[in-house]
């Protein structure tokens, strides 16, 4: 190994220097404050879990971004956590045991054997909330209103809020008999946004006339509100499940409209992201400038079913490096210089530390002064006293 490997860190892994971890921290604690006045209760799920209680339920899908190791006490294998929102819901359904509405907030570092496709990095530093125990749609506006005020907070001045719902396709598959082979062709198709391809699995698979125009519905019904417009006609003869959940999807959109009318919307009823994941309606949040969502969640009702208890759930996730760079602006010039030494210094500059100031002083011999350490005053002896004047 040369030297210069040594500096080399793993694909997808980051260090965080001066001023943005400085940056990072200011953020997670606002959004934090930001979660406590809206009720939500901080958690702080444990990094490494046998992979038993890490991967069920709604963690199994998680088994190829979990790192693996063995406990050398137990012999037991475990799992490096690489998405928080499964063990929150544990905490919910064994550890907590709470009955009602549960409002759960984090922020942690996971860590992920291979990048989100949809949030990129292999570490990130996972901030979110949870809201178990209430299936109606105010906890998912709370959860969509919340994530926005999140992105303000970070310094998002241009938010576009892609809006879905996983309970369209899932009717419709459960209304044709899809199963198998097929429901995975179907499923690829959509993904794809091929229509060509879409139209050859319709064809293959759904003998239904109507309800093949609907399976094809979906592939185009992408767009602005006018797109729930042309969904009402398009599912007429839908279940009755598809009707509901346009209904919420549209209550959705009042919701934020109202709250924030500077926020662009799109809807994709095609978008199947999440699909063993989401029970119901679903978003991404993006911001110019930025090739992936800043913000993702949804509905996942029933997670904690594995732990015992299944409760309706909804929440979102952030990754804090990213909601850092919003904002670019260097850190504010903040302290006091103070020289290596004099006579009752150390006193001086230990009440300035106690009445909250920045105080960065000097080494003997120092070369950098106060401007490389970000101070707008320094300590200068005057009439006996110390005193902090503007540089």
């Amino acid at each position: 190994m040369t030297i210069a490997d040594r500096w080399l860190l793993p694909d997808g892994m980051d260090e965080v220097l001066p001023p943005q971890a400085s940056r990072m921290e200011e953020l997670r604690r606002a959004l934090l404050d930001l979660y406590h006045r809206w009720g939500y209760d901080q958690v702080m799920p444990p990094t490494t879990e046998f992979l038993d209680s890490l991967l069920t339920g709604t963690g199994s899908d998680l088994a190829l971004q979990t790192f693996k190791l063995t406990d050398q006490l137990t012999g037991r294998m475990m799992g490096i956590s690489a998405d928080v929102t499964p063990q929150v819901a544990r905490m919910d359904a064994h550890s907590l045991k709470r009955q009602g509405p549960v409002r759960l907030c984090y922020c942690t570092n996971v860590l992920r054997a291979t990048p989100d496709q949809h949030q990129g990095g292999r570490s990130p530093v996972q901030v979110g909330v949870e809201l178990f125990g209430h299936a109606g749609l105010e906890a998912d506006q709370e959860i969509l209103n919340l994530a926005l005020a999140s992105l303000s907070a970070a310094g998002a001045e241009e938010i576009h809020l892609a809006l879905g719902h996983i309970g369209i396709y899932r009717s419709l598959v459960e209304a044709s008999g899809l199963e198998g082979d097929a429901e995975r062709a179907m499923f690829e198709a959509l993904e794809l946004k091929s229509p060509g391809e879409l139209a050859a699995r319709v064809e293959a698979s759904v003998g239904d006339p109507a309800l093949a125009e609907m399976f094809m519905a979906l592939g185009r019904l992408h767009g602005g509100v006018e797109v729930l417009d042309e969904a009402r006609e398009a599912f007429a003869e839908a279940p009755a499940a598809v009707g509901a959940a346009l209904e919420q999807l549209r209550a959705l959109l009042r919701g934020v409209l109202a709250a924030r009318p500077e926020v662009a919307l799109y809807l994709d009823l095609g978008e199947l992201r999440g699909y063993a994941y989401h029970t119901g309606m679903m978003f991404a949040a993006y911001v110019p400038g930025y090739g992936q969502a800043l913000a993702k969640g949804g509905r996942y009702d029933d997670t904690g079913r594995a732990f015992g208890r299944a409760r309706p759930a909804t929440g979102f996730s952030m990754d804090l490096k990213q909601l850092a760079t919003l904002a670019h602006a260097e850190p504010p010039r903040e302290g006091i210089w103070a020289p290596a030494e004099g006579e009752g210094l150390g006193e001086a500059v230990m009440a300035l530390r106690a009445r909250g100031e920045r105080v960065v002083q000097a080494l003997p011999g120092q070369r950098t002064g106060p401007e490389e350490h970000r101070c707008d005053r320094q300590l200068v002896l005057r009439d006996g006293h110390w005193q902090a004047v503007t540089l």
